[in-house]
């Protein structure tokens, strides 16, 4: 089986060498995304509900929870919030979101190669298909017996559509993994935004304005006693 690859790819021509290296390149990047996507998958959920109800009783212990969970995306993006101290609903939202942009660029980590495997791999299997043509055009006689040059030149372009039909399987095949990835990249962004906007619920219901409360309970405290001790004062 492996020497039939061989010799097939073999009679592709000069343009199989970087054929393969956009082959290994696209292995290389699909072993990649296959490991970081089942990595990022197998606890995610859990991690984040555990959080996020750590968030309810505690914003020390949840920021501890998702620093001991730094390997997860989820993770490191409530933490982005969860480690400032009393910040602003504005700015508790905003670490959210600069940490989600930080994360999707992780994420798509391997796109542009995908991309490019999917642009470049027809057009490497064109070319090579291209000047296959050319030589074994070159290489008829045209004033000779016409049998033997038609067998000839039909066993020559057969030879010479192996580059492109090289090229057409790495680009559909990069572009199949393009999809996959894209496509969980697309669930993250709507789970980020789901997770996201019940930490800033939490964080909002149960810790801001409570603090709110508590700082005008004590504003205007001070208030009265202020207004006693001038009344006193006036007296």
């Amino acid at each position: 089986m492996s020497t039939t690859l061989f010799e097939a790819a073999a009679k592709g021509g000069l343009m199989m060498f970087p054929m393969a290296a956009l082959s290994v390149a696209t292995l290389a990047c699909t072993l990649d995304r296959a490991v970081f996507w089942a990595g990022l998958y197998k606890n995610e959920d859990q991690i984040a509900h555990r959080i996020l109800e750590a968030a309810r009783y505690s914003l020390a212990d949840a920021n501890q929870l998702a620093k001991e969970a730094g390997a997860q995306p989820i993770a490191r993006f409530m933490q982005a919030s969860l480690k400032l101290v009393n910040p602003s609903p504005e700015s508790f939202r905003l670490a959210m979101e600069t940490a989600s942009e930080q994360e999707f660029e992780k994420m798509g980590k391997g796109n542009k190669l995908l991309e490019t495997a999917v642009a470049l791999a027809p057009l490497i299997g064109l070319l090579g298909t291209v000047t296959g043509l050319m030589h074994t055009f070159s290489g008829l006689d045209m004033g000779g017996p016409g049998g033997a040059d038609t067998s000839k030149a039909a066993e020559g372009i057969g030879e010479a559509l192996t580059a492109t039909a090289a090229g057409m399987i790495v680009a559909i095949i990069a572009m199949v993994i393009l999809r996959v990835c894209v496509s969980f990249e697309s669930q993250q962004l709507s789970y980020f935004a789901t997770i996201g906007g019940e930490l800033e619920l939490i964080y909002r219901e149960l810790w801001y304005e409570p603090r709110m409360v508590e700082q005008a309970k004590a504003i205007a405290s001070l208030e009265r006693n202020y207004e006693d001790d001038r009344a006193l004062v006036d007296q």
